[in-house]
């Protein structure tokens, strides 16, 4: 059962259960370099006083989302990997300027977009590749139902259904594409590994969501690209795979993982983005916050000049999953702008 909270009470959903009608699958993929052992550093991807340089808006402070735990209770072969990690600002994310620079590229690709001009129904194809060393759960493979689970919380998530505001974004599972590679198991962020499985596995065009899922060489839940004008080979969402609903991450095991790295992908930032003091996430609606959230602090405040409570329930904020339910009007504003200048076809 999948929980969210409503000022101070829980309330319960039913966990809906998608059909079961098999979906296409692929076989191995191809050997690439060996993995690497540790992530390389990620390039600026705003070198100064260009705006061509946001070609590249990714960073590893700006997506991953980390977890903090204790002893998980994990299947066995998974505890050695997941140790617990504390929850950081992983480097403060995107500089300001990096924001700044991102935003005046937003600004002039939806420049005279009206209301009326924006999307009020989309549908994403989303292609789950799932990526192990043998197959097995303990190297990262997950069963058909965690991954069909994953996304009808990613449709409840997006229409409202658990809080907060509906969004016009819905998903569609084209194919889960099972992927035995002992080189890209264990998958290094901004590794050459990482790069050349994107650059294999990935389907569709700029609007199509392709998520990777396996287990994480670093201690994080997983991480997303922004968009950016062009599109990416590198484009999509890396899950912990024991992140899906049914996974043995305790507390990040209900599938926000994903609704949260989905937000990137569509372009929103953290709501902690920038502390109390500059534009923040750039979303008018969204408290100005100091920190993210750990477990699920209600009342906390760290702006207390600025009004507004920080956003812990936020889908953007990363508070465990069972106290993250809603997107706001703004955020999805934001969204829908982003869709038009980034992902439409």
């Amino acid at each position: 059962m999948r929980r969210h909270r409503v000022t101070t009470l829980f309330a319960v959903l039913a966990a809906a259960v998608l059909a079961t009608a098999p979906l296409p699958t692929a076989g191995p993929a191809a050997a690439v370099a060996p993995l690497a052992a540790t992530a390389t550093p990620h390039p600026d991807p705003c070198a100064p006083g260009t705006e061509q340089s946001l070609n590249v808006t990714t960073s590893a402070a700006a997506v991953m989302r980390p977890f903090p735990g204790e002893e998980q209770g994990l299947i066995p072969g998974l505890a050695a990997g997941l140790v617990p990690a504390i929850r950081h600002p992983l480097g403060a994310g995107l500089t300001r300027l990096q924001r700044l620079l991102r935003e005046r590229q937003l600004a002039r690709l939806t420049r005279g977009l009206t209301e009326a001009m924006l999307p009020r129904a989309v549908t994403v194809p989303v292609v789950v590749h799932v990526v192990s060393a043998d197959g097995t759960r303990a190297t990262g493979d997950v069963t058909d139902e965690m991954v069909r689970r994953q996304v009808e919380v990613l449709n409840e998530a997006y229409a409202g259904k658990q809080g907060g505001v509906p969004t016009p974004f819905s998903f569609r599972l084209d194919a889960i594409n099972r992927v035995v590679e002992p080189r890209w198991a264990n998958i290094t962020y901004d590794s050459a590994a990482e790069r050349e499985m994107k650059r294999e596995l990935r389907r569709g065009g700029r609007g199509t969501l392709n998520v990777y899922v396996g287990r994480l060489a670093t201690r994080v839940a997983g991480w997303s690209t922004f968009p950016k004008d062009g599109g990416d080979a590198g484009d999509g969402v890396v899950l912990l795979s024991e992140t899906l609903p049914g996974g043995q991450v305790r507390r990040y095991n209900e599938g926000d993982t994903a609704v949260h790295e989905v937000g990137h992908w569509l372009n929103l930032y953290h709501t902690f983005e920038g502390g109390c003091a500059d534009d923040g996430d750039h979303v008018a609606d969204t408290p100005a916050t100091a920190v993210a959230a750990v477990g699920c602090p209600d009342g906390q405040d760290s702006c207390r000049e600025r009004p507004g409570a920080d956003p812990i329930h936020n889908f953007l904020d990363y508070s465990q999953d069972e106290c993250m339910y809603e997107f706001t009007p703004g955020q999805v504003l934001r969204m829908r702008r982003s869709w038009v200048a980034y992902r439409a076809d």
